[in-house]
């Protein structure tokens, strides 16, 4: 990637979020003048950047040929092929390549929606409704028309028998109703002007599927029976948690919409399945899988020099971006009774040398997360809080965590393995919070004399958060505490954290440049403890609930902003990941023969990005 893409790119980005930001009070004003007509989008805030008539999403080549295959690795395996509950581990990517919903996102907007199964959406005054009018060619796989029945019961579905992603807003949703032969209307119980462009994102599935005699049931999870779906890819070949296949539906519907001019240009997309990071980078210069993804920023300089990689026939792309970092890390589990004191795990966060271990794992070639909304405008700022972020703090300065409003940053460690000052801060924290070394086994203990003993889940594909733990593990036996590490597989690991079983495990949380409702479910207290819940730490904080509703609630841009950059304050404060790398850039090795477009989106590699807008040609 040139200087000169990248400055075109960051400075898009930068029109793109002061775009998403505009007021709220302008959108409802305008939109109270009149009724609302029917539209080709909607955006969060403003109007979407693609007028009625677009022609092509502006990330995505038109001119690609169609044809050829990708085929990509992942770690770990799968037993099940639906991705709409909580029962099963099925390959992640089935969601956005076998599905579809009423709308699309364009990621090049930082949240604007276009139709899709749905040809127009409409709202009320105040977006207290939605309502869509389906396309009349909308089919399903089978061949099946998309009807409004299908949509209702896809809502209803999913909103209480799904995974527990959809049932928070299927909570606020008042009436769901057919009002035309393909429309249907949404009406809200809350005032919320984003539950308008979460309808449109939700998956519309075949009713037929499910109900009648004989039907499976919906929450079952199984091989035999993948919802039926819309979209321009079906699977058609799969063996257990060895690789599944997915083939261009010759007869997609809608090949012929704007939002789908460039996109979906392979015929075969194939997911090899390998037992860790090794084997699969092995498999690449085998030539076994066409694309990696490298997180690693050491092993991208020194790794890539295998013959193919010589040869020019794997090439290395570099793609940009300009979201925020979101949160990677080791997170704590605070129902567990040794986290609950964020005594301790300030201690857990001073006792993990990040500059001694990024020099080990990484050559210190990449720079840590500082906070949830780094990398952005959003993202806290240094040094005392001010202004409106103080303001909206203040009400709850009596329990709030300590550095919340007066400032706080990560301890900056040392490229010395033995990190003295940081771990002689750990162990005088650990003593506040009732913690003491025993003299004759030289173990951490506390009052009862139990021991301070505790559990790292980790995933048996990621060798790099083993080798992470190895390290930390030397400096917390300094300290008399006692780590296990258990590696497990992707069924298990999700079967446990899904329950909430574990003390601390390999978190990754991304975030946009339009947060949201979402927010509710990564730290929100509602749904903290129940099975499935996205909230692995077990955050329950009045003042984050709040920040969260002020940020749904905010009446303009500034206030937005503070808002979020408030809860950054407070989820940095609470102290509940022990931070790792931030990728500012995604590192992608490929056969020469895959091509992406020159126009980047802002969200660069993430949702719609790989495989989605890529394409095959040999004659490039």
């Amino acid at each position: 990637m040139n200087a000169a893409m990248r400055a075109r790119l960051s400075d898009r980005a930068g029109r793109a979020l002061r775009h998403a930001a505009l007021s709220a009070a302008l959108l409802v004003s305008a939109a109270g003048a009149a009724a609302a007509e029917p539209e080709h989008g909607i955006a969060m805030y403003g109007t979407p950047a693609l007028p009625e008539g677009y022609d092509h999403l502006p990330y995505a080549n038109p001119d690609a040929p169609k044809g050829g295959r990708i085929v990509m690795g992942e770690v770990g395996g799968f037993d099940s092929l639906n991705p709409f509950i909580l029962k099963g581990e099925p390959p992640w990517q089935l969601g956005q390549l076998a599905y579809e919903s009423l709308m699309g996102r364009n990621w090049d907007e930082p949240f604007s929606l276009y139709g899709l199964l749905a040809e127009t959406i409409e709202t009320g005054p105040d977006r207290e409704w939605v309502e869509f009018t389906l396309r009349p060619e909308a089919h399903f796989s089978d061949g099946s028309p998309v009807t409004v029945e299908d949509v209702i019961w896809s809502f209803e579905t999913l909103g209480t028998e799904g995974h527990p992603r959809y049932l928070g807003f299927w909570k606020q949703v008042a009436e769901i109703e057919q009002t035309g032969p393909r429309k249907v209307r949404l009406t809200f119980a809350e005032d919320n002007p984003e539950l308008a462009l979460l309808a449109g994102l939700r998956p519309i599935l075949k009713k037929g599927q499910y109900t009648g005699a004989g039907a499976p049931a919906f929450g079952r999870s199984t091989l035999d029976d993948a919802p039926i779906g819309s979209a321009p890819y079906r699977v058609t070949e799969f063996e257990a948690g060895r690789y599944v296949e997915l083939t261009r539906d010759p007869d997609y519907w809608g090949r012929d919409l704007a939002f789908r001019n460039g996109t979906d240009n392979f015929d075969t997309i194939r997911i090899e399945y390998f037992g860790d990071a090794a084997a699969m980078f092995e498999a690449l210069k085998a030539g076994v899988i066409s694309v990696l993804r490298e997180t690693n920023a050491d092993l991208w300089e020194t790794r890539y020099d295998f013959p193919a990689a010589q040869r020019g026939d794997v090439v290395k792309s570099v793609i940009p971006h300009q979201r925020p970092s979101g949160m990677t890390g080791f997170v704590m589990n605070t129902r567990r009774e040794i986290f609950a004191d964020w005594r301790v795990r300030a201690a857990m966060i001073l006792a993990f040398n990040f500059p001694y271990i990024n020099d080990t794992m990484t050559g210190g070639r990449q720079p840590r997360i500082t906070s949830y909304f780094s990398n952005s405008e959003l993202g806290m700022r240094p040094g005392p809080a001010e202004g409106r972020v103080r303001d909206l703090l203040d009400p709850f300065a009596d329990d709030l965590p300590p550095g919340t409003l007066e400032g706080y940053a990560l301890p900056e460690g040392e490229l010395s393995a033995r990190n003295r000052d940081d771990l002689r801060r750990a162990m005088a924290l650990l003593r506040e919070a009732g913690w003491s070394v025993d003299r004759d086994s030289r173990r951490l203990e506390n009052a009862a004399g139990e021991p301070f003993r505790f559990e790292v889940l980790l995933s048996k594909g990621s060798r790099e958060n083993v080798s992470m733990m190895q390290l930390y593990s030397r400096a917390l036996e300094r300290l008399g505490i006692e780590m296990q590490v258990t590696v497990t597989d992707d069924a298990q690991l999700a079967q446990r954290t899904n329950a909430l079983d574990f003390d601390m495990a390999h978190f990754r949380r991304g975030l946009s440049l339009s947060p949201g409702t979402e927010q509710r479910l990564y730290w929100g207290s509602e749904g903290a403890d129940a099975p499935g819940s996205r909230n692995w730490m077990g955050v329950k904080s009045p003042a984050v609930d709040a920040m969260i509703q002020a940020m749904l609630d905010a009446p303009s841009t500034e206030d937005f902003i503070a808002a979020t950059r408030a809860l950054d304050r407070l989820l940095m404060a609470g102290r509940y990941v022990i931070p790792l790398y931030q990728w500012n850039v995604s590192r992608i090795a490929h056969a020469k023969e895959l091509h992406y477009p020159e126009h980047l989106p802002i969200y660069g590699d993430w949702a719609g990005f790989l495989p989605d807008v890529w394409w095959w040609d040999e004659a490039e």
